[in-house]
């Protein structure tokens, strides 16, 4: 019996929209495996409040800036994924256990994305970092960037934080006002508690990203040249690293970079999405939880449909709903079909839509997703 209930309580992740209230706690003391440990809680930024406990200042800024984020929290909140997907319920739990990044493949419409948006939700990790994948997109673009423009223009025009300074030491001084940390380079500064971080559509990317991804993951840091040679200057003089306050993913939020060198605590929880259109390099997969989201059954669409709408609205407009929904049998594998077009659909014909309009809304909101133009 003992062992029953054990196995029931490891999850941290359940996919149905409900908070786990002891997740943070439990976060906080489960530790990492050996071989997936990284840099030391006293790396963490932390102050003592008036009761003597330690405080993340940043964490804090983090809560209230979610609560500015109305569209996210309503996308986790409303999150389901059918009762007997397992397969993704234990990979994203076994991903968080093992500090491991998790790809995800599935079809277009099967609910990847918001996958990441769920699990900040459910655990209280604040705002989901995001990185949306092109084609030009490079490891330097989800690390950091440095406007090296702007700074000459203000060094050009004389622009100083302390006149009575020389050049030299408002240059060192300043530096970090350039620099700003991607959503990837904000994922891994350093917390108790790790970040959730969406890296969007991986497999559109240019054939050595992933591969460039690989020490980053290994390693959980990286530093940033321009902060370490300046740091490495002033470290001659004061013998002590130097520490930079940069701009972060986060708006508004800045974080301090002591050396040019982030190195995170809590490694962030990843999650990859990939709609399949290439296979990736052996090392890269050896290195990822790999899982595929299953097309929602009818029962996980009742439940979406639920989530988005209210159990009210769903009763009163049953007949539209079990309508709909043969369009999503799971039976037919051509459906090809995404749970929004679902939503789209019940929205707009429970809004008064004449009868002969009915079958012209359904063939432009329900139009399979594998047809072309």
């Amino acid at each position: 019996m003992a062992k029953q209930q054990s196995s029931l309580n490891w999850r941290l992740f359940s996919g149905h929209g409900n908070k786990n209230e002891e997740a943070i706690e439990r976060l906080l003391q489960l530790q990492p495996p050996p071989w997936r440990q990284f840099g030391d809680r006293s790396d963490v930024p932390l102050e003592k409040n008036r009761q003597g406990q330690d405080i993340d200042r940043r964490w804090e800024a983090l809560q209230s800036l979610l609560q500015t984020k109305k569209r996210d929290i309503t996308r986790g909140e409303n999150f389901r994924i059918a009762s007997d997907a397992n397969d993704v319920i234990n990979a994203v739990n076994a991903a968080i256990y093992l500090r491991r990044p998790l790809l995800v493949t599935g079809n277009p419409g099967s609910g990847k994305t918001s996958l990441a948006y769920a699990i900040a939700y459910e655990l209280s990790l604040g705002p989901v970092l995001s990185w949306a994948i092109s084609a030009r997109s490079t490891l330097q673009d989800g690390l950091y960037r440095y406007d090296a423009i702007a700074r000459l223009q203000d060094a050009n025009f004389g622009k100083k934080s302390n006149p009575e300074e020389n050049s030299t030491q408002t240059e060192e001084q300043d530096i970090g006002e350039y620099i700003k940390l991607g959503s990837v380079g904000t994922a891994f500064l350093p917390s108790l508690l790790p970040r959730v971080l969406l890296i969007d559509e991986i497999d559109k990317s240019d054939i050595n990203l992933p591969n460039d991804l690989l020490n980053l993951f290994e390693e959980g840091e990286f530093e940033i040249p321009e902060l370490v040679r300046r740091s490495q200057d002033n470290q001659q003089n004061l013998n002590s690293p130097k520490s930079f306050t940069v701009y972060t993913a986060d708006k508004d939020i800045k974080a301090k970079i002591p050396g040019g060198r982030v190195c995170c605590h809590a490694f962030p929880i990843i999650v990859m999405t990939s709609n399949g259109e290439r296979d990736f390099p052996p090392a890269f997969k050896r290195r990822c939880l790999r899982v595929r989201m299953p097309d929602p059954n009818q029962d996980a669409l009742r439940e979406i449909v639920k989530a988005h709408f209210g159990k009210k609205f769903l009763e009163e407009n049953q007949a539209t709903f079990e309508d709909l929904l043969q369009f999503f049998n799971p039976e037919n594998k051509s459906t090809e079909r995404a749970t929004d077009q679902l939503l789209n659909a019940i929205y707009v014909l429970t809004h008064e839509v004449g009868k002969e309009d009915e079958e012209s809304i359904k063939d432009v909101l329900l139009r399979k997703l594998n047809l072309t133009d």
